[in-house]
């Protein structure tokens, strides 16, 4: 019998976190939850679960099969090498394995895997008890990552109602230790918070150097980050490589701003590697084995987020932090997901930092000023509030609780991209009715695809066979390199005969869906498992309601076609590229299909506009199926990314949930128009004119034209006009019972004053020819009485001292009266309004009828402002009347001599 080899037991004393194992075994069988907080280096990733195993430690304890769950591939392959090392076995696979999308290491030994917080709700759907499994790892968890905190909500159920013996751990370095203690108390034993054990760090010290640009940079929108700023990193990497010594580990948003600052950093006497995603598993590998001896050249490793936790980058002593992180966010109007560029938070800054510190004293260098250090978020966006959440709500929906609601999340689902989510699912036959999985529903869970990929390759396959229908949708789940260009058939042609790292990762994906969906559409799978917890279906029994139609699935959803099944040819088999990865990008995103309106311009069926780049190679196609777009901050139109040529009927096929024929009538270029108009979405496929259109939709037209266009489309006489300042003029002096006749208030409520003219109008012309006063005069309190007192309370003229009736201006803020001053003679009072609440303001006038002065108060007028305007005006118009004592001469209109 072969011995086993010998753990490293120097390595393993090292590592500070082996202080706080006594205190989390202890908490995980009192509890059976606890909240780990290590910080970084201290071995939680590595150590703890092996000694939760058993494999390390004392012996004597019953050894237990740990899985570990981490947020991304490249933690996970690193963590389950770092800890077969540990043992001293020379590969993973044998006590310690690891399961990632497309890749298995795991032996009958194992008793410590690692996987991906994917792989690790695939596994729970399939199995919710996790047979086999006594404790689970979440590490990582401050990332707040959608699928860890779905798992940590499906764990805490498994415990309620299936495994109460089942350890659950939370780890992370920076965290909401006391959010997740709370969260995890949900599910534990006794009630109150889950305790939280803390680690000791090792910490060596880290020197924080400000390296802010010397020029204001713009800051990020979208995906772009301003080259200056990247120039300004590049700049700092060299300052930090003549200053300390050791390797340099840089932070960057993504991979094309790695690429930018690889090329800046050419000359700069160091090797430079690249660590993210979508590097080969060999050169991430190479990356964390570190410099191949003392004389090895030092090493620059510009990383994205990935080499925020659980990775050792052996060698690094400075880290330079651009201060910038990808997240993703979601459109919920446009339909479009795309990650963005943000600040990174404090808890990330502060990870990013640890990592100068992991072996031995450290620098890090912070390209932006101290006085902004205060102001950065303190933890990263939770992945749930900003994310598309289709995929979320499928796996909800599969595990019996569709609304989520009995779900333990640190931050709840939003309810609108919950109900956008379910939109799509239903329109995609994976729910049904009561938002519960259908059998179609179930399968898409289990592709391990977003359910949009998933449907397109479930009917691509049944359409063209499943391997094409793989090889497409592997270009879709994972974006081709710019390089490739804008043209999804050109990039699958290119990835063909590639011999890159994407070509290479794309072959295995293809493979691994080939395999999927052959596997998934040879046996039907059961329904909803009725064990679930959260389940409200009764053992053995299957959830009602099949899939609803959808397009590109002519089939029952639970009789899988021929070309499902992985073999034959399907209806378009024998089409060439660009038919065949057009359907399956049109069934991914029916809401995407897009119709030529301009020269580089579309009109998606979503209704978002959206524009090719300049030189794209699609520019002439007259439809496009759009697989990936964003759109830019300010922008109007999205900017296509990744799209494939379509035809018309491929549009129709692929988007048939979103076709209508119908009658469409509306207010449009400045008149009602009537068509019996096809569309597919917001796409127009055909119209004609509609000769008698319903007369309550030509109603409805009018009332949105005159909302648009405001009330000038009526006809508004001087006496019309008079009204509404009137009755303006009593609802601000007075209130109610006098109506409100502001443009929003009047066209709030148009039936109550238009009702009569728009049920006659049928075109803007009818709406020129209506008398807006006659309409206004609706409003009058008929009702109350009022209305007979709408001369009394603002009368439309006034009798002055000379017998002339004078209009009232009511367009002022007072209403005006404007007279000759002779007119007026003997008039003490100022009239007075509305009951006596507003005196008039008098326009005293020239012969010539220009304002001679202004008053409010006649007497006072007479009294001290005469005097001054008679003689002024006494000379230029002496054969008017100007007597020394107005108030007793007679007032006249007209001149002293009468010839």
């Amino acid at each position: 019998m072969t011995s086993r080899p010998t753990p490293r037991a120097d390595a393993l004393d090292a590592l500070p976190v082996r202080d706080a194992v006594p205190a989390l075994l202890r908490a995980l069988e009192d509890r059976g939850v606890a909240v780990l907080c290590a910080p970084p280096g201290t071995g939680k990733t590595t150590l703890v679960p092996l000694a939760l195993a058993g494999a390390v430690g004392p012996s004597g304890r019953p050894p237990r099969r740990v899985l570990v769950a981490e947020p991304r591939r490249i933690a996970a392959r690193a963590a389950a090498r770092r800890m077969a090392w540990l043992l001293g076995e020379e590969a993973v696979g044998g006590r310690v394995g690891f399961t990632v999308r497309g890749e298995r290491r795991v032996g009958r030994e194992t008793v410590v895997e690692v996987v991906t917080t994917g792989v690790l709700l695939q596994r729970l759907q399939r199995d919710p008890e996790l047979a086999g499994i006594d404790a689970v790892v979440l590490d990582e968890c401050h990332e707040r990552h959608l699928d860890a905190d779905t798992a940590a909500a499906f764990l805490l159920d498994v415990r309620a109602t299936l495994r109460p013996d089942l350890w659950l751990i939370a780890a992370s370095a920076t965290t909401d230790a006391e959010g997740w203690a709370r969260l995890l108390g949900h599910g534990g034993q006794g009630g109150g918070p889950a305790p939280v054990v803390s680690a000791e760090g090792v910490s060596h010290p880290v020197e924080v150097v400000w390296a802010p640009p010397e020029r204001p940079v713009r800051p990020p929108h979208g995906t772009r980050v301003d080259p200056a700023l990247l120039d300004h990193v590049a700049a700092v990497v060299r300052r930090a490589l003549r200053e300390r010594e050791g390797d340099v580990l840089c932070f960057l948003p993504g991979v094309g701003e790695i690429a930018r600052v690889a090329g800046l950093l050419g000359a700069a006497g160091a090797e430079v590697l690249q660590v993210h995603g979508r590097a080969p598993a060999a050169a991430q590998d190479a990356v964390l084995a570190g410099a191949a001896g003392p004389a090895a050249r030092r090493r620059v490793v510009l990383a994205t987020s990935v080499a925020e936790s659980s990775l050792t980058v052996p060698g690094v002593r400075v880290v330079v932090d651009c201060g910038l992180a990808r997240e993703p966010r979601m459109d919920h109007a446009r339909g479009l997901s795309a990650l963005t560029t943000v600040r990174a938070s404090r808890a990330a800054a502060r990870q990013r930092a640890g990592r100068a510190g992991r072996e031995a004293p450290g620098t890090v260098y912070r390209c932006w000023p101290e006085a902004e250090d205060a102001r950065l978020p303190r933890f990263p966006s939770p992945e749930i509030a900003v994310a598309d959440l289709t995929a979320f709500a499928l796996q909800a929906a599969c595990w019996g609780d569709p609304d989520a609601s009995g779900l333990a999340l640190l931050d709840p689902p939003p309810g609108g991209a919950m109900t956008a989510a379910r939109e799509v699912l239903t329109a995609i036959g994976a729910v049904d009715g009561s938002r519960r999985p259908t059998d179609r529903g179930t399968r898409m869970a289990r592709l391990g695809l977003h359910p949009r990929l998933a449907r397109a390759l479930l009917d691509g396959a049944r359409e063209v066979g499943a391997r094409r229908a793989a090889e497409a949708v592997a270009l879709l789940s994972e974006e081709p390199p710019r390089e490739y260009g804008d043209d999804l058939a050109a990039a699958w042609r290119t990835a063909r005969r590639g011999t890159d790292a994407y070509s290479a990762r794309w072959r295995q994906e293809a493979r691994r869906l080939e395999s999927a969906v052959s596997a998934i559409s040879a046996s039907r799978p059961s329904a909803h498992p009725a064990h679930a917890p959260g389940s409200t279906t009764p053992p053995g029994a299957t959830p009602s309601g099949g899939a609803p139609a959808v397009a590109g699935d002519p089939a029952p959803a639970s009789q899988p076609g021929p070309a499902e099944s992985g073999g034959g040819r399907g209806a378009r088999g024998g089409f060439g590229d660009d038919a065949v990865v057009g359907l399956v990008a049109a069934l991914a995103f029916p809401e995407r299909v897009a119709r030529r309106r301009g020269e580089r311009s579309y009109l998606m069926a979503s209704g978002t506009g959206a524009e090719l780049g300049e030189g794209s190679r699609l520019r002439d196609a007259p439809w496009l199926a759009v697989a990936v777009a964003d759109r830019p901050v300010s922008a109007a139109s999205a900017r296509v990314r990744l799209a494939a040529v379509v035809d018309e009927e491929t549009a129709r096929t692929a988007a048939s949930a979103l076709y209508q024929r119908g009658e469409e009538v509306r207010w449009s270029g400045g008149d009602v128009v009537a068509r019996r108009v096809e569309r597919l979405g917001a796409v127009e496929l055909a119209a004609r004119p509609l000769g008698a259109p319903d007369p309550l939709l030509v109603r409805s037209a009018l009332r949105d034209g005159l909302r648009e266009e405001g009330l000038k489309l009526l006809r508004w006489s001087p006496e019309a006009v008079a009204l509404r300042q009137r009755l303006a003029f009593l609802r601000r002096e007075m209130g109610d019972p006098w109506p409100d006749v502001s443009d929003p208030a009047l066209l709030a409520d148009l039936d109550a004053w238009l009702g009569p003219e728009l049920d006659r109008a049928r075109r803007r012309a009818d709406l020129e020819r209506v008398d807006a006063g006659q309409a206004l005069a609706r409003l009058l309190p008929w009702a109350t009485g009022d209305a007979v007192r709408l001369d009394e309370l603002a009368p439309e003229r006034v009798r002055v001292p000379s017998g002339s009736r004078v209009r009232v201006d009511y367009g002022q803020e007072q209403p005006v009266l404007a007279v000759k001053v002779q007119e007026l003679f003997g008039w003490q009072e100022t009239p007075r309004i509305a009951g006596g609440r507003v005196p008039l303001l008098v326009h005293l006038l020239s012969p010539a009828g220009r304002p001679a002065a202004v008053t409010a108060d006649l007497a006072s007028f007479w009294r001290e402002g005469y005097r001054s305007v008679r003689a002024e005006l006494r000379g230029r118009y002496p054969k008017h009347p100007w007597p020394e004592d107005p108030a007793t001469a007679e007032p006249t209109r007209r001149t002293n001599a009468r010839r």
